[in-house]
């Protein structure tokens, strides 16, 4: 008998067919994509990841969240966790586990009332519940982002009420939720509920040393590289996380400094596309951008000209340098 046919067998309330639409439909299967290499490399986790392991392999509280500020890398995580079950770095429990994260949009696009919305999702709690104890089936782990919002207490959330839907089926145990929020919206929302916060496990991220920054972005650089068609010397990597570090202090690392060596790179490209090999007057520009301060300011470099591109002339305009403020 066939893997499938084994699988069909079962007399499950959800069938095997409309559980495969469902979760097409309306979840982002994050094994699959770091199967597919959809992933940059995830570094400087593995303790977090580890843990988060741990939880999932526990028999009742086996329901984490990653608590953690924008930025630092919550969703990162998730998929690295994925990438660890490819790689099969993982425990016999999660071997060829099943990753999905809930894309609430989509499950909630066309909906006129939360009934409409819950009706599309109590299928997949309770296909993936009814699969949970039989070995044939692999382990599903739901992660659904930004999970304050399915909380009863949110206000505006097209969302709100959902974690009463999930409830029973975490509380007999036949789910593994991964959850994603700040510190300051679960202490708002998820731990005023006691029945829920307890079937939590807390994974606290933190913030990325500059250090650990920049061995972040030497670990994902060759993905930009790929894209951009650019080599980017790490002297560069390590004026980008310096810069962010000095003049973006309301932001997060390693966020700030990939969004500015993405950007920096699309720059160079736009500017000195005859040159193949990332600038640090790239850099330069680009943190002057996100900052307001003049890009002259931030280097010893000759910076005395802004340049722009007129797509009517198919020719790059040369002129002072003149940042409009946008400081954060």
């Amino acid at each position: 008998m066939t893997h499938n046919e084994a699988k069909k067998n079962y007399n499950f309330t959800v069938p095997q067919d409309e559980l495969d639409d469902l979760l097409k439909q309306y979840c982002r299967n994050y094994t699959t994509m770091a199967r597919e290499g959809q992933f940059d490399k995830i570094v400087g986790r593995d303790a977090e990841i580890d843990q988060v392991m741990l939880i999932l392999l526990q028999r009742n509280r086996k329901n984490a969240c990653m608590l953690a500020p924008a930025g630092v890398g919550k969703t990162a995580l998730v998929a690295g966790l994925a990438q660890a079950i490819v790689n099969e770095r993982v425990p016999d429990y999660l071997k060829n586990a099943q990753v999905l994260e809930l894309d609430m949009s989509a499950m909630a696009a066309g909906t006129n009332s939360p009934g409409e919305f819950q009706a599309r999702f109590i299928p997949i709690c309770k296909g993936l519940a009814e699969r949970y104890h039989h070995p044939e089936f692999p382990k599903y782990i739901m992660f659904i982002d930004e999970i304050h919002t399915i909380m009863p207490t949110v206000t505006g959330s097209a969302y709100a009420g959902l974690s009463e839907v999930m409830k029973p089926y975490m509380t007999v145990g036949d789910l593994h939720i991964l959850g994603a929020t700040t510190l300051d919206e679960f202490r708002m929302y998820v731990a005023v509920d006691p029945a829920l916060d307890r079937r939590f496990q807390k994974v606290h991220l933190r913030m990325p040393t500059a250090d650990e920054t920049l061995q972040i972005l030497k670990g994902i650089k060759a993905s930009y590289e790929r894209h951009h068609k650019l080599t980017i010397p790490d002297e560069v990597l390590e004026e980008v996380v310096k810069l962010t570090e000095e003049h973006m202090r309301k932001r997060t690392q390693p966020d700030k400094s990939i969004i500015t060596m993405d950007a920096s790179c699309g720059w160079h490209n736009m500017f000195k596309s005859e040159e193949r090999i990332l600038s640090m007057e790239a850099v330069y520009m680009m943190v002057a951008k996100e900052t307001g301060i003049n890009a002259a300011a931030l280097t010893d470099m000759e910076l005395n000209t802004k340049q722009t591109y007129d797509p009517t002339k198919n020719k790059v305009e040369t002129g002072a340098v003149n940042f409009e403020d946008t400081k954060e």
